[in-house]
C-alpha cells in the first residue's frame, strides 16, 4: 500500500487505542508535507512497513528494548533527581522490542536527512562514523549518563540556549489555549501528585507539539508557586505503531516506563507512566532539543558521537542482550550504517513526494 493509504489505515488503528485530536491530526499532515526530515518524524509507523523489506539482513540481529522513534531531534535535557541537568533521549512512546541495528540505522537516517536539508554541515560518511563509534564506546564502558556539571561543559553550552530562556518558555506557556475537555480522573489526580504541594489550585490548558505524536490528547496543568509558574503536561499514550505494522491483534503493554528504568540512565523522577498516559514536568530545562535550537558552531560530529552514546545507554537496559550485540556488532561490515541509512533516506524522501503530491497535506 502507498503512504496515503497507510496513513488512512494507521490513523483507523490508532483511533481505537486512544481518543485523537481532528485538528492536531490535520497539523500534522501539513508538517509531513513540508520535508523529508519531518516526514520522518511523523511517520515511525510507515518506517516499521518499509523496514523489514529494505533491510532484510538487519532484521536478523540481537533483538532489545529499543526506543524505534529515533533520530536526531529526539534528545533533550532534564533535572535528575539532585537537581542535575541531563541530556538524553526525550520521548519513548514508541519504545518495543526490535533489533538493536533499527535505533541506529533510523538516527543515522535522521542524521543523513538533516544534511540533506542544511540543518547539519557535516558529511554522511562522518556522520554516520561518529554514530557508529560513540555507540562502540559505550557498550565497551557499560555507559555512562551525559550529566552536565563538571564533566561535559561542551554538550551544557550547546544546550542552554536563548530559546530556553524562563522568560521565553513561560510567555510561549502562558499563551497555550485552555483545555475544554475532561481529564480522566486517574489522570487528574496523577497530575496533582506530581505538584509540589496538595490541594494547589491549576489551571488545565491544550499544548500542541512533537510530529510523531500529533493527534494524541496532551494536556498542561498551569500553577503558580512561591513566585513563579510551574507546569505539568499529561500526554496520551498508545501502543507502539511496530504492534500495527506487524497486523498483531494483541498489542503488548506500553512499555515507556520499562526502557527508563531500565536503561543506564539519570532517570527524570518527575516521569511517570499511569496507564496509558505519560505524566511529566515541562520547564526551560526539561524539554526537547531542536537542530534549529542548537547555537552556531557547534561540533557536531560530537554531538553526534553523544547521540551513538546515548543509544547504547539505552540498549544497555537489556542486559541479556549486550554480549549478543557487541558479538553482531563486531562482524558487521564497517560500511553498513551508512549503507542502511541511504536505502532508508531514499524511500522516506520518495514516500514523502508521494505524499506531498498527494494533496492529503
Amino acid at each position: 500500500m502507498n503512504i496515503v493509504k497507510a496513513t488512512r489505515r494507521f490513523e483507523q488503528w490508532l483511533g481505537r487505542h486512544i481518543t485523537l485530536v481532528p485538528a492536531d491530526l490535520r497539523l500534522k499532515h501539513q508538517r509531513m508535507a513540508e520535508s523529508p526530515f519531518s516526514f520522518l518524524r511523523s511517520t515511525f509507523y510507515r518506517w516499521m512497513q518499509l523496514w523489514p523489506k529494505i533491510c532484510r539482513d538487519l532484521i536478523k540481529a540481537p533483538r532489545l528494548l529499543a526506543v524505534g522513534d529515533l533520530h536526531v531531534e529526539n534528545f533533550g535535557t532534564w533535572r535528575d533527581i539532585e537537581g542535575r541537568l541531563v541530556w538524553g533521549v526525550n520521548d519513548f512512546d514508541e519504545a518495543a522490542v526490535l533489533p538493536y541495528t533499527l535505533d541506529l540505522v533510523r538516527l543515522a537516517t535522521s542524521a543523513m536527512l538533516a544534511i540533506d536539508e542544511g540543518h547539519l554541515s557535516v558529511n554522511v560518511k562522518d556522520a554516520c562514523a561518529a554514530i557508529l563509534d560513540g555507540y562502540r564506546e559505550s557498550l565497551v564502558e557499560g555507559g555512562r549518563p551525559f550529566v552536565l556539571e563538571e564533566e561535559n561543559a561542551w554538550l551544557r553550552q550547546i544546550s542552554l540556549t536563548g530559546l530556553r530562556d524562563p522568560v521565553h518558555f513561560w510567555r510561549k506557556m502562558g499563551s497555550l489555549p485552555k483545555f475544554s475537555g475532561k481529564l480522566p480522573a486517574k489522570v487528574k489526580k496523577a497530575l496533582e501528585q506530581l505538584m509540589p504541594e496538595p490541594d494547589l489550585a491549576y489551571k488545565l490548558y491544550r499544548r500542541v507539539a512533537g510530529l510523531g505524536s500529533l493527534g494524541h490528547v496532551r494536556v498542561v496543568a498551569l500553577a503558580a508557586w512561591h513566585g513563579g509558574r510551574i507546569a505539568r503536561e499529561a500526554k496520551a499514550l498508545a501502543p507502539s505503531s511496530v504492534y500495527w505494522a506487524n497486523e498483531d491483534k494483541n498489542p503488548a503493554k506500553i512499555l515507556y516506563q520499562e526502557i527508563i528504568d531500565d536503561a543506564v540512565r539519570c532517570p527524570d523522577s518527575f516521569v511517570k507512566l499511569r496507564g496509558s498516559w505519560i505524566i511529566r514536568r515541562l520547564s526551560p530545562h526539561c524539554c526537547r532539543i531542536e537542530l534549529t535550537d542548537l547555537p552556531r558552531g557547534h561540533d557536531e560530529l560530537r554531538l553526534l558521537n553523544a547521540m551513538g552514546w546515548e543509544t547504547a545507554n539505552i540498549h544497555l537496559g537489556s542486559r541479556r542482550a549486550r554480549k549478543s550485540v557487541r558479538r553482531h556488532l563486531d562482524r558487521m561490515k564497517p560500511d553498513f550504517l551508512p549503507v542502511a541509512a541511504k536505502e532508508m533516506a531514499i524511500k522516506v524522501t520518495e514516500d514523502w513526494k508521494v505524499w506531498k503530491n498527494s494533496g492529503a497535506g
